[in-house]
């Protein structure tokens, strides 16, 4: 892969919506080079931008959920919860024997039913373990993942970072305040999850509103995060195929401490605090498994407050945050 290319991804990691004019501008490459070079990267399945509901701002929990079962099944378990709109990050492990993926349903009533009668009722199901998510550390902004953090010099970084959010009159304000999802909401969201950077026009024709309404209402549900832009990129084609989840106990007085601490090691792209046996957990990509290991014990387990941990390397990954993954490549909606 071309420098550039690392550089142009980087950037929108850095701003997912930043205009073509403004990308070139930072990058010092022509606008419609980005603009070619953006639409192969998505072509080929390397990235993918869209934009999801935050079920925290609207009072719901995120839970993290694990699924043992029959070998023979979990690719079939993996393929259906992967098809829901409210589940993220499936992935296979234990050799085929445990599916975990991400649930973030806006409603109580859809998680329930998927945890406590849908999966149950399922016979190929020996065993669920679902926990809440207490606290993000990292893995909530599209930039989190750092492994292409040194391709961008610090003052194109700078830049970006003016570009990350739309203005708004009343910023404080409305970073503060929880917002309620309108009716015409729901044509935005469905407009940004198959297109991350869908333009103002686009937004307002699908929602019924004017251009205008349709850009002060975006960027009102970006800054008071009710609405994320999100990127995924499929890390197993830049040399990052090694997938992991690492489940730890801390000792509770330096919980905060340490998942601060994990979530500043470049290959980690989520850390959280959760309940259940354990009490933290981190998601790390890796070039192999000599890698995870260095990480695990060099960095991870040189941390002062961990107690035990358990690494559970992923054999697959079926999707990632915004969509399915196929031979390594991200798939479109």
């Amino acid at each position: 892969m071309e420098p550039d290319d690392l550089r142009l991804i980087r950037a929108l990691q850095m701003a997912p919506r930043a205009s073509f004019a403004r990308l070139a501008a930072v990058l010092g490459m022509h606008e419609r080079t980005v603009s070619r070079r953006y639409s192969a990267l998505r072509r080929q399945g390397m990235i993918r931008i869209f934009g999801l509901v935050n079920p925290m701002a609207l009072g719901q929990q995120a839970w993290n959920v694990r699924v043992r079962c029959r070998p023979d099944a979990s690719t079939s378990i993996a393929t259906a919860l992967a098809k829901r709109p409210d589940v993220a990050w499936v992935g296979i492990s234990g050799a085929g024997s445990e599916v975990s993926f991400a649930v973030r349903s806006l409603s109580a009533e859809s998680r329930e039913l998927l945890l406590t009668r849908s999966l149950p009722r399922t016979a190929q199901v020996l065993d669920i373990e679902a926990r809440v998510i207490l606290h993000v550390f990292i893995g909530m902004e599209s930039m989190d993942w750092a492994g292409l953090e040194t391709v961008l010099s610090s003052e194109e970084a700078a830049q970006l970072a003016d570009s990350a959010v739309p203005p708004i009159q009343n910023e404080q304000a409305a970073e503060n305040r929880t917002v309620t999802l309108e009716p015409y909401d729901t044509a935005i969201v469905d407009c940004l999850v198959v297109d991350g950077r869908a333009g103002t026009a686009r937004l307002a024709e699908a929602a019924g509103i004017s251009e205008g309404r349709a850009a002060r209402r975006l960027a009102t549900l970006i800054r008071s995060r009710t609405v994320m832009i999100d990127l995924d990129l499929a890390a197993t084609l830049f040399g990052y195929p090694m997938y992991a989840r690492i489940d730890m106990m801390v000792s509770p007085s330096q919980l905060d401490r340490v998942g601060r601490e994990i979530a500043d090691i470049p290959e980690v792209g989520y850390a959280a605090a959760i309940s259940g046996r354990t009490n933290l957990m981190a998601s790390l990509t890796c070039r192999d498994l000599d890698h995870l290991y260095q990480v695990a014990s060099d960095r991870i387990g040189s941390i002062a407050g961990i107690v035990s941990m358990q690494i559970e390397p992923a054999t697959r990954i079926v999707k990632q945050s915004g969509g399915l993954v196929v031979d390594g490549r991200l798939i479109e909606p």
